[in-house]
């Protein structure tokens, strides 16, 4: 308990100036007897930290003071160069560069443990999360046009907060000054994105869950699908296993919850002969409908 109090004065003081021995002692709810002997241990470690008395006093870290890479665990360390090999994921050049300082300063190398590639099958997309990544840090408001649900095109200015990954699709959560709220953009619904010269302050907007209808204009539905056994690979692929019950044809019966939109559509036509909607009547009746204009085109 006392070494994990004693890192975190640490940190506390690299990230202040000063702080009174009352403030962490409220903090971490000791005595200030008991920060006291915190900083003399500090202080005996060879921690540059010292103590001014009177009026705008506090307890300080010499100017200048670097965290040593002695002060840190071999499998803290690991995860500091793993945590840093994943950000690389993302294209980042700047991340590259303190990982291999890192790297050298540790004397070890990172495991490559993680690849990940956020491009489809069909275009690249590492452009756009590397541009995204410059506004959200840089706090730089951001333009694009932006293709609805619906197939609507508006042109929006955003205020860039988090990358998002929800159910298989990346989003950018930001506010939108049109809309001036909080709203998720899909990406793969976002062209022309320009990063212009306008900064933008904080703003406390992360901790509170954005509204579901940002994400989705329409209802939540709960489907019950039977899909044929010559699907299970994509059974397996798109539906968790709690949401799949196996019948005794061999195929799947599959209860799902999603937005009731133009994406739910094309993903069950996607399926082909291979799949029947049971449940509800209202979408048995338009996968019907479009079924047979699609088969019309063939006549």
């Amino acid at each position: 308990m006392q070494q994990n109090r004693l890192f975190e004065i640490i940190y506390i003081l690299l990230q202040q100036k000063s702080v009174t021995a009352r403030a962490l002692a409220e903090r971490f709810e000791v005595s200030q007897r008991t920060i006291y002997r915190d900083i003399e241990h500090l202080s005996l470690a060879g921690i540059p930290v010292y103590t001014e008395k009177g009026k705008g006093g506090g307890i300080s870290l010499l100017p200048g003071f670097v965290l040593s890479k002695a002060m840190l665990s071999e499998g803290e360390q690991n995860e500091i160069l793993t945590a840093l090999q994943s950000l690389g994921c993302i294209q980042a050049a700047e991340t590259d560069q303190v990982l291999q300082k890192l790297s050298a300063v540790f004397n070890r190398s990172a495991v490559p443990w993680l690849e990940v590639d956020f491009s489809d099958w069909s275009y690249a997309q590492g452009q756009l999360f590397q541009d995204i990544k410059s506004a959200i840090l840089e706090k730089r408001v951001a333009e694009f046009e932006y293709y609805s649900t619906y197939g609507e095109k508006t042109r929006r200015r955003v205020e860039p907060l988090q990358l998002w990954f929800k159910s298989r699709a990346w989003y950018l959560r930001g506010f939108c000054l049109m809309r001036q709220d909080v709203r998720l953009f899909k990406l793969t619904r976002i062209r022309s994105f320009t990063l212009t010269d306008e900064r933008f302050p904080g703003r406390d907007l992360l901790a509170s869950p954005p509204d579901p209808a940002a994400v989705h204009e329409r209802r939540d539905i709960t489907l019950k699908l039977k899909i044929a056994p010559e699907m299970a690979y994509r059974v397996y692929d798109e539906f968790g296993e709690d949401l799949v019950e196996r019948l005794p044809d061999g195929g799947f019966l599959v209860t799902v919850t999603w937005p009731e939109d133009n994406w739910v559509y094309g993903t069950i036509l996607s399926y082909g002969e291979h799949i029947e909607v049971l449940e509800p009547a209202h979408i048995r009746e338009i996968i019907r409908d479009k079924a047979r204009k699609a088969a019309e085109k063939y006549l």
